[in-house]
């Protein structure tokens, strides 16, 4: 049996502290130190990196849970309100891994340009990583990555909407302190259901620990609570098929021979102003306006006037990921459905859906190697747990998912707190036009205007993992920040 907090350090020859915690039982409360540098936008960034256990306690100081971070704290910097970003995934059962490894730290994968997977599998640093401007902690909610609950804890208390912030919500509070960060600027990051996360924590967070941020970032947001089910979802696709045809060049040649953008431009104007009206009139529809719709969708859509017709002119996004590349001369392809620019090969043309997720297959195939060996090998947290990229975490409770009014809350509740999206044009599971839909309804009346932006980026999901984007997001990152740091304003409208 492991000693409940364990610190044992030994010396490497390079300097460097790790520590052994072989074990299926992961130790509650442990930290493991190292040292390193990195060259961000040329300039040398010395820091510590902590790979650690806290505990989550019950309301009666129980301890239920270990929760696995890593830390990265900048060493040449003593100002005490340099800003802190706190990081976490989606899924809701992803690791920290996506962004950890690909983002915003000072490592990333060694992937391609585009992000496809190369061989050996290893890691590079990341010379545009925001730790030049804040030190980042990537956090494991319970059953992802190392994270674990406690024998005989009871799993309901943390997989849900409210049970996963309300617990989460006390850790951070508690991680806060340990690391004596009251006094840091302080912003949540998350993606995809990682954003549901942290839009629920910023109310939580303000409301029970009193610990009041200056922004929370969206990456590839779900609909965090905001309703837009049936026509209106329908209707949102469409700019976002527009945007993976483009891709594989499967519009015609006037819009193919636009740049990205300005042909999205033009596709939402036509979602908004006439093909939601026409869909809200269903039956009533005349065949000859149903025809036009049909073949103004085709045209912005890769999809044929017929196939419209024949999904009421709805059709899902599934159909449309295992038909833009239907036929011969497409090389009958599935696309991808977290980004549109990857390919796969389904057993058969024909049905309804792709066999699998390209995309999804080709990440794993470079994180996973990459997350292990730099944990274990690099940072020295050895231990036979296995690390989960996806873990246990169902049945998820969804019910009472006000977390978008939350974070509207929020903001109105602090005039400090600044709110930014990023999304990728070519991400088929929450698209980007979504994105912007959540946007326009997080605040109605537009009087917090100036405190929301979005960023949007030629690539998918994770649209850091394209270069050009990885360079682009952190600096929009870097931007966010800064611009959300009040100086001497005091929070009053």
């Amino acid at each position: 049996m492991l000693p409940y907090r364990l610190l044992l350090f030994c010396f490497l020859s390079s300097g460097f502290l790790i520590a052994q915690v072989n074990s299926r039982n992961l130790p509650m409360d442990t930290m493991i130190v190292t040292q390193g540098q990195v060259r961000i936008k040329g300039a040398a960034v010395p820091y510590e990196v902590t790979a650690g256990v806290q505990p989550v306690y019950d309301d009666s100081g129980k301890v239920t849970a270990g929760l696995q971070y890593t830390y990265y704290r900048r060493t040449d910097s003593e100002d005490p309100n340099r800003p802190l970003l706190i990081s976490f995934n989606g899924g809701p059962g992803s690791a920290s891994v996506w962004m950890h490894l690909a983002y915003t730290g000072p490592k990333v994968l060694t992937i391609d340009e585009e992000g496809y997977p190369v061989q050996p599998y290893g890691i590079s640093d990341n010379p545009y990583s925001v730790l030049d401007l804040t030190d980042i902690v990537y956090v494991n909610p319970v059953n992802t990555g190392f994270s674990r609950m406690a024998p005989g804890a009871d799993r309901e208390q943390f997989f849900g909407v409210n049970q996963d912030i309300k617990y989460l919500s006390d850790w951070l509070s508690n991680w806060v302190s340990r690391h004596d960060r009251w006094r840091s600027p302080k912003f949540l990051i998350g993606e995809s259901y990682g954003t549901t996360r942290v839009s629920g924590l910023a109310l939580e967070l303000q409301e029970q620990a009193w610990m009041y941020l200056n922004g929370v970032i969206l990456v590839s947001p779900t609909e965090i609570g905001i309703e837009r089910a049936g026509i209106v979802e329908s209707a949102n696709q469409l700019p976002y098929f527009a945007a993976a045809a483009w891709y594989h060049k499967r519009l015609p040649d006037d819009l193919q021979s636009m740049e990205l953008e300005p042909m999205l431009a033009e596709v939402e104007a036509y979602a908004r102003d006439e093909f939601l009206p026409a869909l809200a009139s269903g039956m009533d529809l005349t065949e000859e306006r149903r025809r036009e719709v049909a073949e103004a969708a085709a045209r912005y859509s890769g999809l044929d006037a017929q196939q419209w017709l024949d999904n009421n002119l709805m059709p899902t996004t599934a159909y449309f990921w295992k038909n833009l590349l239907r036929g011969e001369e497409a090389g009958d392809f599935t696309v991808g459905r977290l980004d549109s620019r990857y390919k796969g090969i389904d057993a058969q043309a024909g049905g309804d859906r792709p066999d699998y997720n390209s995309e999804l297959t080709s990440w794993l195939h470079s994180f996973t190697p990459a997350i292990n060996y730099y944990l274990r090998e690099e940072l020295g947290f050895r231990t036979d747990l296995q690390y989960n990229m996806f873990g246990s975490v169902y049945p998820w409770d969804r019910s009472g998912d006000r977390t978008g009014y939350n974070l509207r809350q929020a903001m109105a509740q602090n005039p400090y707190l600044h709110v930014m999206i990023q999304s990728g044009y070519f991400d088929g599971a929450t698209n980007y036009y979504d994105a912007k839909y959540t946007l326009w309804h997080l605040d109605p009346s537009g009087r917090m205007r100036d405190r929301l932006s979005f960023k949007g980026y030629e690539s998918g999901h994770m649209m850091y993992l394209r270069r050009p984007d990885l360079e682009t997001a952190n600096d929009d990152v870097r931007e966010f920040i800064r611009n959300a740091l009040p100086g001497d304003k005091p929070a009053r409208y």
